[in-house]
Parts: structure tokens; C-alpha cells; sequence
């Protein structure tokens, strides 16, 4: 797959992901949060639960979590931190979770999957 279409088909499973917190009671505050050192897919808030959302989307449940591994998650928990400052405000949870995105599937949200 050359980079366009996985640009493309990331950004898709980013909205699709997006779409499915919404459902499930969260609210977006941002889709492609960048800062320097890193980006954050989706940045949702639940009440008083904020939550980055790296989004996989891959051929298999297992390839998805296989692709968020402990160097990829440190960039995005980099990225958190440096993003909480300014969606944080009035949150007593803050953390990082994934939404895999697999092909005639129902997204998959797992919550807290970094640990530091």
C-alpha cells in the first residue's frame, strides 16, 4: 500500500473511530492534535474522563495491537502530556487509549493501554 492510500485510509478509521466515541457519550475536542514530538489521533472527553485515542486500523484485531507498540505509545503519551495542559481543565482522569479499526468489525475502544 503506498502512502497516499494509507493516509487516506487512516484518516478514515480516525472519523469512523471518532463517530463510534460519540456514540458511546464522548464528546471530541480535537482530531490530529499535534504539538512537537508528536500527535494525537483523537482527544475525548467524557464527563470527567479525558482520553488521547491513538486509532489502528489494520486487517486483524491482532496486527492493530501488534502496530501500537511501546515506542509508538511513548510518542503519543508525549504528545498527552504536552496537550493536557490545554484540553485537561476540570478532568480527574486523564489517559491514553486505542480504537482498532478492523474490516467488518465493530471498533474495538480499549481503555488505559499505556502504563508508562
Amino acid at each position: 500500500m503506498n502512502r497516499h492510500s494509507a493516509e487516506r485510509r487512516g484518516r478514515k478509521a480516525e472519523t469512523l473511530a471518532a463517530w463510534w466515541l460519540r456514540l458511546k457519550g464522548w464528546r471530541i475536542l480535537a482530531q490530529r492534535a499535534r504539538v512537537p514530538g508528536g500527535e494525537v489521533d483523537l482527544v475525548a472527553r467524557r464527563g470527567r474522563t479525558l482520553a488521547f485515542v491513538e486509532v489502528k486500523a489494520r486487517a486483524s484485531e491482532q496486527s492493530a495491537a501488534l502496530s501500537l507498540d511501546r515506542n509508538r505509545l511513548r510518542r503519543v503519551a508525549v504528545a498527552a502530556e504536552r496537550l493536557s495542559a490545554r484540553y485537561g481543565e476540570g478532568c480527574d482522569t486523564i489517559r491514553l487509549d486505542a480504537i482498532y479499526v478492523v474490516p467488518r468489525r465493530l471498533p474495538r475502544h480499549i481503555a488505559d493501554v499505556w502504563s508508562g
